[in-house]
């Protein structure tokens, strides 16, 4: 099996659990993920499964969008809720207009803080594996992120709901913290749901126990395509230009030889697929009107 499967994680594992669950029932268990979602969190996550590893690079830029809610009064040491209880503060009455308010300040390009509980590594070592471990973490420097939408609306007195695009490395707890101090109190994030991941979305998921359920009753069989979630590595790669070689050309590059690209770029493009027979090749990159460099080569499946 070489394709990406679109799941939709339950709350309660991590990102890699779900992989490890995967791995079981696939071959080869070759098996990544795009995009981390915390243990508390739920939505998208697309499983890379055989081949499907080495879309990763062409993958994991793409914007992503959540739902979720913050709480607003509490702060905790995560910035979500499994964490420790930081500090708490009176929540204003709050109204439309504050809300777009802070919709809007966070809209666009913007300066984040990190939060101290993230895979962000100093010395090798995820800052969360230090921070759990008791240990004194310094903050990560800030980074500029964008937040393409940003819409806020009031749940009760104390919680509200947003729904937020942005590129990929923005932190929605870090948005939570930050969205609660521009409302004048302390907050943290208390439900996510990621939507959307680049091109793959919720709508194309089926839950992680579905999709287990699955892939043992085909044995992890490449051949059982019949289901929605699983999604072949020349359509992961979505508008990508592509073009179409020969088989002997096909050789060629799965021998090493970039000449064979000589001509095939799309008019245009720069990274383009290569295919043949419908199936993904290679992915290669025009470095003139007339040649081009591979640069990645995936095995036949």
């Amino acid at each position: 099996m070489d394709a990406v499967l679109i799941v939709d994680k339950p709350a309660g594992i991590t990102s890699a659990e779900a992989v490890r669950q995967i791995k079981g029932r696939v071959r080869p268990d070759r098996v990544g993920h795009l995009g981390t979602l915390d243990p508390f969190a739920t939505g998208l996550l697309p499983i890379l499964v055989g081949e499907a590893t080495k879309l990763a690079p062409f993958l994991q830029d793409g914007e992503k969008e959540y739902e979720g809610v913050i709480r607003l009064g509490i702060e905790t040491d995560t910035l979500d809720r499994t964490g420790a209880e930081m500090r708490t503060a009176e929540v204003p009455p709050l109204t439309i207009a504050m809300l777009a308010e802070a919709a809007a300040r966070f809209t666009g390009k913007i300066v984040q803080q990190p939060p101290i509980f993230s895979a962000i590594k100093r010395d090798g070592v995820p800052l969360y594996k230090l921070a759990r471990r008791g240990l004194e973490v310094a903050p990560p420097p800030p980074r500029e992120v964008e937040i393409r939408s940003l819409t806020i609306d009031a749940v009760d007195a104390a919680s509200i709901h947003f729904v937020a695009a942005c590129s990929t490395g923005t932190y929605m707890r870090s948005l939570a913290r930050d969205v609660g101090l521009a409302l004048g109190t302390v907050a943290h994030l208390a439900e996510l749901r990621r939507l959307r991941n680049g091109a793959f979305t919720l709508a194309q998921a089926r839950p992680l126990a579905a999709v287990l359920e699955r892939l043992a009753e085909t044995g992890g069989n490449r051949a059982e395509q019949n289901f929605a979630e699983m999604i072949g590595m020349r359509e992961a790669l979505g508008a990508m230009a592509e073009a179409e070689a020969e088989p002997a050309l096909v050789r060629r590059l799965r021998n090493g030889d970039s000449r064979a690209l000589d001509g095939l770029a799309p008019a245009g493009a720069k990274l383009f697929k290569v295919v043949s027979a419908g199936a993904l090749v290679a992915v290669a990159e025009a470095t003139s009107r007339v040649t081009a460099r591979v640069v990645r080569v995936f095995g036949p499946s």
